[in-house]
């Protein structure tokens, strides 16, 4: 089980503040192994690829309007939470879409258009060539839930989404 730091910088954020240097201090500060629970009012998308790039992979979720909780591991400890409990949490994709030879915006056309066909609670699993921040956006207005980071090469970028309809019914009827 791998050991996470709480970190809230919720109201530092609300009062203008900048906990930049604080979250880099906690995360100088880990020991092997360990990870931190973030929460902010935003989804932090230029510390996540900072982090990205150092090693970590994360897990974000809305839990409301300006409510967010991300989850940084380690590379080796996500892969093994991931064994652990992936089952448990996200199911296994329905849909695997390998999209890296498509010039945008046809990945998230695509990946927009495959969830308008998903049951609620079913997973989609797509590669891209880049982080699919536009996609985000549109993910968080229909209410999915995603998950996603690089590949260890760093020019994969791999999203797992969960299919979850705005009127709360079921996408196939």
């Amino acid at each position: 089980m791998v050991q996470l730091r709480e970190l809230d910088v919720r109201q530092i954020l609300r009062g203008g503040g900048m906990p930049f240097q604080l979250i880099m201090d906690t995360f100088a500060s880990l020991a092997p192994g360990e990870g931190v629970r973030l929460h902010a009012i935003f989804e932090p998308r230029p510390l996540i690829r900072q982090l990205s790039q150092r090693g970590f992979t994360y897990t974000a979720r809305r839990l409301a309007e300006d409510d967010w909780e991300i989850e940084f591991l380690p590379v080796a400890a996500a892969d093994d939470a991931r064994k652990g409990d992936a089952e448990a949490i996200w199911p296994e994709p329905v849909w695997n879409l390998d999209l890296t030879d498509l010039p945008p915006p046809e990945p998230m056309e695509r990946i927009l258009a495959r969830l308008e066909t998903m049951a609620s609670g079913e997973v989609l699993f797509a590669l891209l060539n880049r982080e699919p921040v536009f996609l985000f956006n549109e993910l968080k207005e229909r209410g999915h839930e995603w998950i996603g980071n690089f590949d260890e090469t760093g020019s994969v970028y791999r999203i797992m989404i969960r299919a979850t309809p705005m009127d709360g019914s079921d996408a196939r009827n």
